[in-house]
């Protein structure tokens, strides 16, 4: 497994060991570098790139977190290009190779960066140039692997001169991606492109009068590119062209998850009903969730917790419900031998069952919510998680409120080994199980808007005076509202909010969306409509973080699609 991500700067320490990593590995790969040339990318990512130049860092992760490849790019906004400077990684063919993940997940930077082509530079294969047969036949091999992706090099021009003292008798070729957008690069564009990389690149090694002769040589319109030796394997187009999108996974496997006695609200019409609406307010691009191992779920949930429901749900089967009646306050040595007896030991109400599918419709939830946030580590400003079940009630060791594994929390765990994080938790009812998992910590502040606990589930936490304790003490923050709160006590709350988490300078935001505090909610009782909901967004917007979102509760079926919608179109404000 492997997972690409951008590292923004060295502030976590996870970011700082993938720097040195991926320094070590560059500088193993490119031995003939300048010295300082990969040493200085720290300060690079921490302050800017100097002449309107924009660094980026791309790493190549496996399953436990080792660097196994690495890119470094520049953007440069003025004349829409995006520059790969260094890449390395295995060439294998795209897909099957790190090299490969690594240009892919360059281009679909540059479409996101809204970038018009991506550049890199690379040695050239003409036996005229290069006498040594095993070196011609590498750069070959390099081209070869640009061709996939549709990339050529320029042709008919002087950018193949030597640089003095730079490459040596050896001219580069510049090679051109147009990222699937048009088949042909325009003079006057390719002329600023060009001068840009000339000037920022090389202008410490570059003469004026040799970049003036450069320039002058490009003179086709369009350029020309050198001819495909055959057509390039068919590939998708960039995953965020022609812009930017917010990046959507659907628990595909929620359904099987369908309590249908009377009463029983947290129903599959709730994610067909946002599925339908949500594309009308926001552009969505859809990424199908990937397997994560169970370390994620017991990186916040106690083992005894997940070995049960994984269990329980087994034994109970297909077609059944089992509702946890018995809460033994004692005798923990003693459980009975049905499994379905336990729950009251891992329950902390009546009404969320133990089904055969519970297990697997809340693991899919899990998987759903990691991959939403490994997008917003790989550089996606928005991600969502549509999930059922919900998960905010679920604690380290309990689960209930229709929840079972808090996918709010694991997701944010996740998130917080990059940088401090913030879940903020927005449904009408406290999110006891967030608190609880983060209640002594203090690098993941959690915030919490909700129903007096006096009047609202879960009843026993939400309480303004639970504040963190250890190390979390001053970390929890609770904002109960009364029964009748209007939405402009809301927005009240919400300012608090978002002034506590201004002060805690986050680098990842989780919301905890809940839409059951709009107007006739069954299991609410505030007045949200679409505008307020609307409004709501635009205010987290403006705190400019990436941002993952998990669905919670909701359950006014009729108007659940249209809030939603209202609600991302407000957060969709905040996307550049």
């Amino acid at each position: 497994m492997i997972r690409i991500r951008r590292v923004a700067d060295d502030a976590a320490r996870a970011d700082r060991d993938a720097v040195e990593a991926s320094v070590r590995l560059l500088r193993s790969a490119f031995p003939a570098a300048r010295p300082g040339e990969f040493e200085t990318l720290r300060a690079l990512l921490r302050q800017g790139g100097p002449n309107q130049v924009r660094p980026f860092l791309l790493v190549a992760e496996d399953g436990i977190g080792r660097v196994r490849g690495a890119a470094i790019l520049w953007h440069m906004p003025d004349v829409g290009a995006l520059w790969l400077d260094y890449i390395a990684g295995g060439e294998g063919s795209r897909g099957a190779g790190v090299g490969g993940a690594l240009y892919q997940r360059a281009r679909e930077l540059a479409a996101g960066l809204n970038a018009a082509v991506l550049l890199c530079e690379c040695l050239p294969d003409d036996p005229n140039v290069v006498a040594d047969p095993a070196l011609r036949a590498a750069n070959a091999r390099r081209l070869r692997f640009y061709a996939r992706f549709g990339a050529r090099p320029l042709a008919g021009t002087d950018y193949e001169l030597p640089i003095p003292g730079e490459t040596g008798p050896m001219p580069p070729l510049l090679v051109v991606d147009l990222l699937d957008r048009r088949d042909a690069w325009p003079c006057e564009e390719a002329r600023a492109v060009i001068r840009a990389v000339l000037t920022r690149k090389y202008g410490a090694v570059c003469s004026p009068a040799y970049i003036a002769r450069v320039i002058d040589s490009v003179r086709d319109d369009p350029v020309q590119l050198r001819a495909m030796p055959r057509p390039p394997r068919a590939l998708p187009t960039p995953r965020l062209a022609p812009g930017p999108a917010m990046t959507l996974v659907v628990n595909d496997r929620h359904d099987i998850h369908h309590v249908r006695e009377r009463g029983y609200v947290e129903a599959p019409v709730r994610v067909r009903e946002i599925l339908e609406h949500l594309p009308r307010a926001v552009p969505i691009r859809n990424l199908s969730a990937r397997m994560f191992p169970d370390g994620a779920i017991t990186a916040v949930h106690d083992r005894g917790l997940v070995a049960y429901l994984r269990a329980a749900c087994a034994e109970v089967g297909e077609g059944r419900a089992v509702y946890p009646y018995v809460f033994p306050i004692r005798n923990a040595t003693r459980p009975p031998k049905d499994l379905a007896l336990r729950a009251g030991y891992f329950c902390i109400d009546t009404f969320t069952p133990i089904t055969g599918n519970a297990w697997k419709a809340a693991r899919q939830a899990v998987d759903c919510a990691l991959t939403a946030a490994e997008a917003v580590l790989g550089g996606d400003r928005l991600a969502y998680a549509l999930v059922r079940p919900p998960g905010h009630h679920a604690e380290r060791r309990a689960f209930g409120g229709f929840c079972y594994f808090n996918n709010a929390a694991i997701a944010a765990e996740l998130l917080s080994r990059f940088g401090r994080s913030v879940v903020l938790d927005i449904d009408y009812h406290h999110g006891n199980g967030t608190q609880d998992i983060f209640y002594a910590r203090s690098d993941v502040l959690t915030i919490s808007i909700h129903g007096d606990p006096a009047i609202a589930y879960p009843y026993f936490s939400g309480f303004r005076d639970e504040r963190g304790e250890g190390a979390g003490a001053g970390y929890n923050l609770n904002l109960p509202l009364p029964e009748a709160a209007s939405p402009a006590q809301f927005t009240e709350a919400l300012e608090i909010a978002c002034r506590r988490i201004a002060r805690h300078a986050p680098r990842f935001l989780v919301i905890a969306a809940g839409f059951d505090t709009a107007a006739g909610d069954p299991t609410g009782s505030w007045r949200h409509r679409p505008a307020d909901f609307r409004r709501m967004g635009a205010r987290l917007a403006a705190l400019a973080l990436p941002t993952l979102v998990v669905q919670e509760g909701g359950y006014r079926t009729r108007t659940l699609g249209t809030n939603a919608a209202a609600f991302f179109a407000g957060l969709w404000t905040g996307i550049p």
